[in-house]
């Protein structure tokens, strides 16, 4: 950890040009919003493809507030977000009421109802022209200001996953975890599954609004097609799917492979839709062969090569238990940590 953090502090030193940094920028937004949807998709096991929605609401929302109500950039952006936490609670209220394929449904249908309100109230949004956000350092150089977006988006990320750690180790993780395994039962042991998911679902929607919200201030320029895209929905979702959903660090490992690969297939071919060919073709992949992530795949595979992944429960037969209690008949020899396999 203390490597891979020395890595990424250092890294606006080492790209060699300002497009490497915007890179990593562009990876960096990927990681939080991948471990913003994995609040979600990670505890609950709720997929939501809509999750786009409240970027875009962030990103639009600090861009209106900016430009209409002239509110200085980051108080802007927080109130942007907040202003999206307290929408996500009647959306939850609503969506949270479905679960497997018609929760993926209602996701859908809000990010296209955005788009269609934010491409059709031309005089309010910019419709199709977009939307010009006021850069929040105009006296900075670009790769001055590409800096310091890139510590924003970092230290961001290192907020994000800190709550996600936090959660994962409270009781109300535990009881999230009780809902993915099984959510009946766990209403009947008497979790307030509605309220858990409701809360975890706002929790989501305010990092992922500040995520949209500080890109919009990085990127300057805004459009209802790109802001509201199920795309986005489906690459959180990928890169989430591929690191591993369970794992904290499982999105922003996703977020390196597939954010790095989108904007390589984008440099090399251009506006071509191969970009998405390569999205599609890692999706299957991790379908078919890795459908807990490489993290997971990864350690069990280390576990079972090491064999590090035994129990401390130590295994042995009535036989060779009656040996060692024929051989040292004294109570106390008797190792408590034992399992009689018949």
């Amino acid at each position: 950890m203390a490597a891979a953090v020395a890595v990424a502090l250092s890294f606006p030193s080492m790209a060699p040009s300002p497009y490497e940094l915007t890179v990593g920028i562009a990876i960096l937004n990927y990681a939080v919003l991948s471990t913003s949807w994995n609040f979600v998709g990670g505890f609950t096991g709720y997929i939501s493809l809509g999750h786009g929605a409240f970027a875009g609401l962030g990103a639009y929302g600090t861009g209106l507030l900016v430009t209409k109500a002239e509110l200085p950039s980051f108080l802007a952006l927080f109130t942007a977000a907040a202003l999206v936490a307290v929408l996500a609670v009647p959306v939850g209220y609503a969506a949270l009421r479905v679960r497997g394929a018609s929760f993926v449904i209602v996701s859908i249908a809000l990010v296209l109802i955005l788009l269609l309100v934010f491409q059709s109230w031309s005089s309010f949004t910019g419709g199709s022209r977009g939307l010009v956000v006021p850069r929040p350092f105009p006296g900075m150089l670009r790769s001055e200001h590409h800096e310091v977006f890139y510590f924003l988006f970092l230290g961001l990320l290192a907020l994000a996953l800190g709550t996600w750690w936090i959660i994962d180790r409270s009781r109300f993780g535990m009881g999230l975890k009780a809902i993915r395994e099984d959510e009946d039962k766990a209403q009947s042991l008497g979790t307030p599954t509605y309220t858990y998911k409701l809360v975890v679902f706002v929790v989501s929607a305010t990092f992922t609004a500040l995520a949209g919200g500080l890109y919009g201030l990085w990127f300057g320029d805004l459009d209802p097609v790109f802001q509201f895209s199920i795309l986005s929905g489906a690459y959180m979702v990928l890169m989430a799917l591929l690191g591993g959903v369970r794992h904290l660090y499982g999105p922003l490992l996703g977020a390196l492979i597939v954010g790095y690969g989108l904007e390589y297939s984008k440099l090399e071919y251009g506006d071509t839709p191969l970009h998405l060919v390569f999205a599609g073709l890692l999706l299957g992949v991790v379908v078919m062969f890795m459908p807990d992530g490489v993290i997971p795949a990864a350690t069990g595979l280390l576990a079972r090569v090491f064999k590090t992944g035994e129990t401390s429960i130590r295994e042995v037969t009535a036989a060779e238990l009656r040996e060692e209690r024929e051989a040292d008949p004294t109570p106390d020899s008797r190792d408590p940590k034992r399992e009689v396999r018949q």
